[in-house]
C-alpha cells in the first residue's frame, strides 16, 4: 500500500498533464452518465407509480359510474385526492367531460380555456395510451406530474451548474497559477541579472587592464573577441533585467536588429551553416525591445543549427505585410517538426535534445506575444526538409498598445 502511494506521488503531472486532463474528463463523464442513469431509473419508477395511480383512479371512476354505494368515500378519498397528475376524461366523441390539475391563464375566457384544454389533450395523446372505462365509454388521458417533469430534467440542470462552476474554478485557478509563475519568473530574472552584474564588471576591468598592458599587441585579436563576449554578457544581463520588469517598446530598424544578431552569431557557429537575410527593404521599422527581440532571433537560429547538426542553410525573410504589421520568416534545412508538435515546441520543457532545457522557444513566445503583442508560430515544416518559424510584429505603437490593453492581434 505504501509503495502504491509513493508511485502515485512520484507521477510527473506536468509532463503527463494531457493524460491527466483526459482522465479528469473521463471520470467526469462517468459521474455524469451515472447521475443521468440513476435519475432516469427513479423517473421510470415514479412514472410507473403514477400510471398505477391513474389506473386506480379510473377504476374508482368506473365503479362510481355503475353503483351508488360509497360514492362519497370514493369521490373524497380517491378521485379528489389527485393534486398533482394532470388528467382529462373524454367521452366517445372525444369531447372533454372532466379534468383535473390543468393550468389555465388567469382571467382567461371560456374559449381560451377550451383551447388550452384541447391543446393539453393532444399532448397527452402523444405521451401515453389512455385508460379506457368500458362500462361508461370514457377514456382517461394523463401526463407527467410537475414533480416527475422536474426530476426528469434535474440531472441536466445539475450537470450544467457543476460544469459552469468547474469552468469558473478552473479559470480562476489557472489565472492564479499563471500570475504566480509570472512573479517567480520575474523574480528569477531580476536575481540572475543582479548576480551577473559583479563578474561582468570584473571582466570589463580585466579587459581594460589587458588593453593597457604589454601583451596587447601580441593578443589584440583575442582580447577584442573577449571584449565582444563581455558586451554580449552585458546584453544578456539587460535582457534578463527587461524580462523581470516591463520592457520599453519603441520603433527600431528591423533589418539592422537582425543583421547585428546574425553578425554576432556567424563566427560562433559552425562554418558549414550559411546565414542569409532577404528583405523587402532595409528601412522597415517595427515596434520592439531590441535586446529582447535579438534574443528571440538568436534562440531560433541556434535551435536551427542544432536541428541541422551544424550543416545547412538558415534563411531569414523580412516582409512588409501591411501598414500595421511586418513579418519575419526564419527557415532552416533541418530535420523538421511533426505537425502534432507545432504548438508543443513552445511548451516549457519540450526539447528534442537530450541535454536541452526546452526553454528557448518558450522564452521566445513569451517575449514576442507577451511583451511585443505580436505572434510567433510554426508556419510550415516537413520532416527531413526543414522548418519555417514566422514572427509577426506591429509597425506602429498604437497597434502594440492596443494588443497589450485589449489582448487582440488584428491579423
Amino acid at each position: 500500500m505504501k509503495n502504491r502511494i509513493q508511485d502515485l506521488t512520484s507521477i510527473d503531472f506536468y509532463k503527463n498533464r494531457k493524460q491527466v486532463k483526459w482522465l479528469v474528463v473521463l471520470v467526469s463523464v462517468v459521474i455524469g452518465v451515472g447521475s443521468i442513469w440513476y435519475t432516469n431509473r427513479l423517473v421510470e419508477e415514479l412514472r410507473e407509480r403514477e400510471r398505477r395511480q391513474i389506473e386506480l383512479l379510473s377504476s374508482a371512476l368506473e365503479y362510481a359510474s355503475t353503483t351508488a354505494e360509497n360514492l362519497t368515500f370514493i369521490n373524497k378519498e380517491i378521485i379528489q385526492q389527485n393534486y398533482s397528475i394532470p388528467i382529462i376524461m373524454v367521452d366517445a366523441e372525444f369531447s372533454p367531460i372532466e379534468f383535473r390539475n390543468i393550468i389555465f391563464k388567469k382571467n382567461s375566457s371560456a374559449e381560451d380555456s377550451t383551447k388550452t384544454l384541447l391543446r393539453e389533450l393532444e399532448e397527452m395523446k402523444s405521451e401515453y395510451e389512455p385508460i379506457s372505462l368500458t362500462e361508461a365509454d370514457i377514456k382517461v388521458y394523463y401526463s407527467n406530474s410537475e414533480l416527475l417533469t422536474n426530476l426528469k430534467y434535474y440531472p441536466y440542470v445539475q450537470l450544467g451548474v457543476i460544469l459552469i462552476f468547474g469552468v469558473l474554478a478552473y479559470t480562476l485557478f489557472n489565472q492564479s497559477k499563471i500570475a504566480e509563475q509570472n512573479r517567480v519568473w520575474a523574480g528569477l530574472t531580476k536575481e540572475t541579472a543582479h548576480q551577473l552584474g559583479t563578474p561582468i564588471a570584473s571582466l570589463m576591468a580585466w579587459i581594460d587592464y589587458l588593453r593597457n598592458s604589454p601583451v596587447w599587441e601580441e593578443n589584440k585579436e583575442i582580447i577584442t573577441e573577449m571584449d565582444k563576449d563581455v558586451v554580449k554578457l552585458r546584453m544578456v544581463t539587460e535582457r534578463f533585467s527587461s524580462i523581470g520588469s516591463k520592457p520599453v517598446i519603441q520603433s527600431e530598424n528591423l533589418y539592422h536588429a537582425i543583421e547585428e544578431t546574425i553578425n554576432y552569431l556567424r563566427p560562433r557557429i559552425s562554418t558549414k551553416v550559411e546565414l542569409v537575410i532577404n528583405a523587402d527593404s532595409q528601412n522597415l521599422d517595427a515596434m520592439m525591445n531590441k535586446p529582447l527581440f535579438e534574443w528571440v532571433i538568436e534562440n531560433i537560429c541556434k535551435n536551427a543549427v542544432d536541428a541541422m547538426k551544424g550543416k545547412g542553410r538558415i534563411e531569414i525573410d523580412i516582409l512588409q505585410d501591411s501598414d500595421k504589421f511586418v513579418i519575419v520568416d526564419i527557415t532552416d534545412t533541418g530535420k523538421g517538426i511533426e505537425k502534432r508538435n507545432f504548438k508543443k515546441v513552445f511548451n516549457p520543457g519540450f526539447s528534442t535534445r537530450q541535454r536541452g532545457w526546452g526553454l528557448g522557444l518558450t522564452l521566445a513566445k513569451r517575449i514576442i506575444e507577451g511583451y511585443h503583442g505580436g505572434r510567433i508560430f510554426v508556419r510550415s515544416s516537413e520532416i527531413g526538409m526543414g522548418t519555417t518559424f514566422r514572427i509577426i510584429l506591429h509597425s506602429t505603437l498604437e497597434g502594440a498598445e492596443q494588443f497589450v490593453t485589449e489582448g487582440i492581434l488584428e491579423y
